[in-house]
C-alpha cells in the first residue's frame, strides 16, 4: 500500500486554491479588491490543476488502495480542468452582475471539480460514494446561488431533496452490494461476483438496481430525469453549464469503473436495464424538448436526449464502445460549453433567456449567432462539427457490439432533435429583432473564448484522431 502524496497534486491544488478565494472573499471590503480578482485567483489555480495533471500523464499507480491514477484517471482530470477553466472565465461577467457571494461561486466549482476526479479514480465503493457528495453537495448550494431570482432558490430546494433520495438509494444499493460481495475493493467484489455469475443472488440483484438508479440520476436518465430542467433553469447560467458538463462526465467515468471492473461479471444481469433506460432517456429526451420554450430547458432535455445515447456504449460495453465514449463525451464537452459561452454573452446583454428572444440575433450579433447554430448543429450531429464524428464513433460502436435497432433508434432521435435547434436558428436569422436592433459587441475575453471553443469544435469534427487515441489509451487502462 503506497501513500504516495504527490499523485493526488491536482486535488491539493483545487482544494488550496478554493480556500484562498474563500480567504480573499471574506476580506475582500479590506483587500478593497472585486469578483475580478476572484475569478483570476480561482482560473490561475484551475490552470495550475490543468498543468499538474497533464505533467502526470503516463503515471500508473494506486494511492492507498482506494485511488488509482491511470490513463483513465488523468483523461478525466485533464476533462474536468479543461471544464472548470472554461467555466470560470466564461462567468466572470455573470457572476459580476448576478451573483451575490462571487467566493462562494469559484470556491464550489474547484471543490466539486476534486469531487468530479475521485469519481474517475476511485478504486472502493465508500471513496466513490464520499467522491459523489462532494461534487453533489457543491452543486446543491451553486444551483441556490442567484439570490435576486426566486427560480434559483426553488431549483435548489428541489435538486436538494430529489439528489438526497437518490443518494439515501444509491448508498442502500452500495451497502447491498457489501454485503453480497463481502468488501468495498473494487477487486475483491470482482472476484466475489465472478463466481455468481449466471446465478447472481437476490441479495445482488436489488443493489445493483438500486445502485444503477442511483446513479441514472446522476446522469440524468429517464425517469429519474425531473430535477434536470427546473435545476437548469432556475440556477445561475454558468452553473448550468457546469451541470451538463462536468456532472454528466464524471457520472459515466464511475459507470465505467464500475461496469468495467466489480459489475464487469454481471454484464447479463444490468445490461437489460441499461438498454431500457437508454431507450426511454433519448425517446424522452428528445421529444420533451420539442415543447421547449425557454433555451435553458431546451438545453436541459437535449442533454438528457444525450445522455441516451451515451449510455448505448454502456450496453455494447468494450474497449472500443469506451473509447468512442469517451471521445463523445469530449466533442459533447467542447460543443456544450461553446453554445453555453454564447448564450451566457447573450443574456449577459439582454437579460432574457427565452426562445424567442434570440429574434434577429443574426442581425445584431451576427458572430454570436454563427457560434450558438454551430454548436446546435454539432450537438445534432451535423457534418464537419465535432458532434457528427464523435456521433458516428459512437453509434458505430453500439452497432458492432449487436445493437443496431439501438443505433438506429438513436439515428431518428438525433434526426429529430435537429428540428428544435433549428427553431434557435429560425428565431436568430429568420426574424427581425424585436427590441433594440443596433449591433453590439462582446467583450474581449467573450470574443477570445468563443472563438477556440468555435475553433476546436471544427478541428475535432475534421481531424479527430488525435483525440481518438487519448481516449483509446485511457480506456486501455479499464480492460488491460
Amino acid at each position: 500500500m503506497t501513500h504516495n502524496y504527490g499523485l493526488l497534486a491536482p486535488e491539493f491544488i483545487l482544494f488550496g486554491f478554493a480556500m484562498l478565494v474563500v480567504a480573499v472573499d471574506t476580506f475582500r471590503s479590506q483587500f478593497k479588491v472585486g469578483s475580478a480578482v476572484l475569478a483570476a485567483t480561482a482560473g490561475v489555480g484551475a490552470l495550475a490543476a490543468l498543468g499538474a495533471s497533464v505533467a502526470m500523464a503516463g503515471v500508473h499507480e494506486e494511492f492507498g488502495e482506494i485511488l488509482v491514477v491511470d490513463e483513465f484517471t488523468t483523461f478525466f482530470r485533464i476533462l474536468f480542468a479543461a471544464t472548470v477553466v472554461v467555466v470560470i472565465a466564461m462567468s466572470h461577467e455573470f457572476v459580476g452582475k448576478h451573483i451575490r457571494h462571487p467566493g462562494e461561486f469559484y470556491s464550489l466549482l474547484l471543490l466539486s471539480t476534486i469531487g468530479a476526479t475521485f469519481m474517475a479514480a476511485a478504486r472502493e465503493l465508500l471513496t466513490a460514494y464520499i467522491a459523489i457528495e462532494v461534487l453533489s453537495f457543491s452543486l446543491y448550494v451553486a444551483v441556490s446561488l442567484a439570490k435576486t431570482d426566486p427560480r434559483s432558490g426553488e431549483a435548489g430546494l428541489k435538486y436538494v431533496l430529489l439528489g438526497g433520495v437518490a443518494s439515501a438509494m444509491l448508498l442502500y444499493g452500495l451497502s447491498l452490494l457489501y454485503g453480497s460481495g463481502g468488501s468495498t475493493s473494487y477487486e475483491v467484489l470482482r472476484e466475489a461476483f465472478a463466481e455468481q455469475a449466471g446465478e447472481a443472488s437476490a441479495l445482488t440483484l436489488v443493489g445493483l438496481a438500486m445502485v444503477i438508479g442511483g446513479l441514472a440520476f446522476k446522469a440524468s436518465a429517464v425517469p429519474f430525469h425531473m430535477w434536470t430542467p427546473d435545476a437548469y433553469e432556475g440556477a445561475p447560467l454558468p452553473i448550468t453549464a457546469y451541470l451538463s458538463a462536468t456532472s454528466k462526465a464524471a457520472t459515466f467515468a464511475l459507470l465505467l469503473r464500475l461496469l468495467s471492473g466489480p459489475l464487469e461479471p454481471l454484464i447479463e444481469d444490468w445490461r437489460w436495464m441499461l438498454a431500457t433506460l437508454s431507450v426511454a432517456t433519448m425517446v424522452v429526451g428528445n421529444l420533451v424538448a420539442l415543447q421547449q420554450h425557454n433555451i435553458k430547458r431546451l438545453l436541459a432535455y437535449s442533454s438528457i436526449g444525450q445522455v441516451g445515447f451515451m449510455l448505448m456504449a454502456l450496453v455494447a460495453l468494450s474497449d472500443q464502445s469506451t473509447s468512442a465514449l469517451l471521445l463523445h463525451l469530449s466533442g459533447y464537452l467542447i460543443t456544450n460549453l461553446a453554445v453555453f459561452t454564447a448564450v451566457i454573452a447573450f443574456y449577459n446583454r439582454t437579460g432574457r433567456e427565452e426562445i424567442e428572444d434570440f429574434r434577429g440575433l443574426a442581425e445584431t450579433q451576427p458572430y454570436l449567432a454563427v457560434v450558438i447554430t454551430a454548436g446546435l448543429f454539432s450537438l445534432s450531429g451535423m457534418p464537419l462539427l465535432a458532434g457528427f464524428a464523435t456521433k458516428f464513433l459512437l453509434f458505430q460502436a453500439a452497432a458492432s457490439g449487436g445493437y443496431l435497432w439501438l443505433s438506429g433508434l438513436a439515428v431518428v432521435m438525433s434526426t429529430i432533435s435537429l428540428y428544435y435547434y433549428l427553431q434557435v436558428v429560425k428565431q436568430m436569422y429568420f426574424f427581425e429583432p424585436s427590441g433594440d436592433a443596433s449591433r453590439w459587441r462582446l467583450t474581449p475575453s467573450g470574443y477570445v473564448l468563443t472563438a477556440v471553443l468555435l475553433v476546436v469544435m471544427v478541428i475535432v469534427g475534421l481531424y479527430f484522431g488525435p483525440l481518438y487515441e487519448v481516449a483509446d489509451t485511457a480506456a486501455g487502462a479499464l480492460f488491460a
